[in-house]
């Protein structure tokens, strides 16, 4: 059975569709079988992963209400993880599930009829606690928050925290922390290592030790329709994220943090990067990338 995460924060513009993405580009890289379900009605996560969300029918919506079969909807990425593609048809979905009975199982319903295909599936989420997240928390057995490093992204935090608390005790008994994802990290800004100093503080060892760096290529991916580990695998960020997708494995096989016994040595070199830039030089991983 697959391990089920949902990647959530209610606050927008955290890096959280940058890492479902990404970190099921990685996971599938260490020959995991991955799934991606974008529960986005934006539909980023389907765009950064090579698919027309305007052409992505039948997708989520058709799914959560039972019009189609969820392994009709699947599709297959050139990043070799499978993807179970939203866009604004999701907000539709939503309303329609209002009245229906057991609303909040819905997803978990539907991803119960493939999870032995996967070793992993990753969710998503909406900026938002609405019924789409609730749906997500619900199914998952864990949750991942990527959190800024900078002031305002901690208030949201605490909002997001108390509903997997009320989603635990009156929906879903398993569903734990998975980890606090540092991401946008400039180790040259004081506030940014405030921040980060309060998590692990406040938050101890459920903040992972590894940190996504502030990175150009990064932001650059999404428009070519590729996660970072084919549009520029030497880059920082596709480093950050090869780092996490081991974290990830080795906690859900409980290993020690220094273990090297490390699955994600079996990762695969994807076909060639394209070249950015005549000439440019080939970026180094910070020290910042993990936190010793």
């Amino acid at each position: 059975m697959a391990r089920i995460i949902a990647v959530a924060n209610q606050k927008g513009g955290v890096g959280k569709t940058t890492t479902a993405v990404n970190l099921a580009a990685a996971l599938a890289a260490a020959k995991r079988k991955v799934l991606l379900v974008d529960l986005d009605p934006q539909g980023n996560a389907t765009m950064a992963s090579g698919i027309n969300k305007r052409d992505a029918k039948p997708g989520g919506c058709e799914v959560l209400l039972e019009e189609v079969e969820i392994a009709a909807a699947i599709v297959p990425t050139d990043a070799h993880y499978d993807l179970l593609p939203g866009n604004g048809d999701l907000t539709a979905a939503e309303l329609k599930l209002m009245d229906a009975l057991a609303r909040e199982h819905r997803l978990k319903e539907v991803l119960a009829k493939i999870s032995a295909n996967y070793h992993t599936i990753l969710i998503d989420c909406p900026p938002s606690l609405n019924l789409l997240t609730l749906n997500a928390l619900t199914a998952a057995d864990g949750v991942l928050i990527p959190v800024q490093c900078e002031y305002f992204a901690l208030e949201g935090l605490s909002s997001l925290l108390d509903t997997v608390k009320a989603v635990r005790h009156r929906l879903n008994p398993k569903l734990e922390i998975e980890g606090l994802l540092r991401t946008m990290y400039d180790v040259r800004n004081n506030l940014g290592n405030e921040v980060s100093a309060q998590l692990t503080q406040h938050f101890g060892d459920k903040v992972l030790r590894s940190i996504i760096p502030r990175n150009v290529r990064l932001a650059e991916a999404p428009s070519h329709g590729q996660p970072i580990h084919l549009y520029d695998r030497s880059s920082r960020g596709a480093i950050a994220y090869i780092g996490l997708a081991g974290e990830v494995i080795r906690r859900e096989r409980k290993l020690p943090p220094g273990d090297r016994l490390d699955p994600i040595e079996d990762i695969e070199s994807p076909a060639p990067a394209p070249v950015h830039g005549a000439g440019g030089p080939t970026l180094k991983a910070p020290a910042a990338n993990h936190q010793e």
